[in-house]
């Protein structure tokens, strides 16, 4: 394995062209605008997405799915709500022997599908991997000490993926859990906006604490329900995740939530970003999947009110701390 293709020319999937062929890999990064295909090719820089970051001359861009795809490995970092239509138009140049190991973290909208099970629906065959991990893409490329879990089904391919992958300052940890990698990197999104919401609203370090360690819980019964290792959610992928999220304004969900706190508008939050904060597609999935699998998941619920309902700040707040007194380990 020597060329990676990767699909997806946001922050994280620059960041990670520049940490693989760090580690000695060819990589063809994929971009759906030619501003940015132009930028990294010519300034070696992603200006629209990565900005200050400076780029190996030899990642080179395209904005062609196809030479993505002509790889021996191939890296899906769209945000979740296009994964379907984007593996939907790589499939006709995607070789069944060449894997897809999947970045995006959430739950799809509608179906309450995993991206994996997105994945095995719109590319059959297909190998695949989850790489997930507490990751903010700035200190990735800047080549800053990170370490993520790998999951995969296959032991073998997973010890390969891990070889050509890991680096000095991106130690990789494999699993075998590639449910519960998935659910973490999409409920922790959820319970950040949540954490965000009591920062901006001066409610203090004690309550943000309670909702870390509640969502926590919460990651874990619907991971559990769902088919996932209880142990994978205390990890990289979950309470790893968790707690880089919930506690850094580099955090684009955390940072929605602030803004949220203080009374800002959702639509005019988002206008004024060009990048995704996936917590906000992610918490009426998380829900959603939550009633299919009849699991209680209260901050996610009061989350998804809020950001989806129109729910007044205050009143979810109100409505978590009156909820009914019960063990802490339920």
């Amino acid at each position: 394995m020597s060329r990676i293709g990767i699909i997806g020319a946001g922050a994280w999937g620059t960041s990670l062209a520049s940490v693989l062929q760090r580690a000695g890999n060819d990589i063809v990064l994929q971009a759906h605008e030619p501003e940015t295909v132009d930028s990294i090719n010519v300034d070696h820089i992603n200006g629209p997405f990565l900005p200050g970051v400076l780029l190996d001359p030899k990642i080179y861009s395209t904005t062609k799915l196809d030479e993505a795809t002509d790889a021996d490995a191939v890296l899906l970092v769209t945000p979740a709500k296009h994964l379907r239509a984007v593996c939907e138009k790589a499939a006709p140049g995607w070789s069944d022997d060449v894997p897809a190991i999947i970045c995006t973290k959430g739950i799809e909208q509608n179906s309450y599908a995993l991206m994996s099970e997105v994945v095995a629906a719109t590319l059959p065959r297909k190998p695949m991997a989850v790489l997930s991990g507490p990751t903010f893409a700035i200190e990735v490329a800047r080549d800053l000490p990170t370490a993520v879990a790998l999951a995969c089904n296959d032991e073998a391919l997973g010890k390969i993926l891990m070889e050509y992958m890991n680096s000095r300052h991106f130690r990789i940890y494999r699993s075998g859990d590639v449910v519960g990698a998935q659910i973490g990197g999409a409920v922790k999104n959820v319970i950040a906006i949540a954490c965000g919401i009591v920062e901006g609203r001066g409610l203090g370090e004690n309550a943000r604490s309670a909702l870390v360690t509640r969502g926590l819980a919460e990651m874990i019964r619907l991971g559990v329900a769902k088919g996932a290792r209880p142990e994978t959610l205390s990890g990289l992928s979950g309470l790893g995740d968790l707690t880089l999220t919930c506690y850094s304004m580099k955090s684009r969900n955390f940072s929605l939530g602030v803004a949220l706190g203080r009374g800002k508008a959702l639509d005019k939050i988002l206008d004024e970003r060009k990048s995704v904060a996936e917590g906000v597609y992610s918490a009426s999935s998380v829900t959603g999947l939550a009633r299919l699998l009849g699991i209680e998941v209260p901050i996610c619920d009061a989350v998804n009110d809020v950001i989806n309902n129109a729910g007044d700040v205050d009143t979810s707040i109100s409505e978590l701390l009156s909820r009914p007194l019960k063990e802490e380990t339920k």
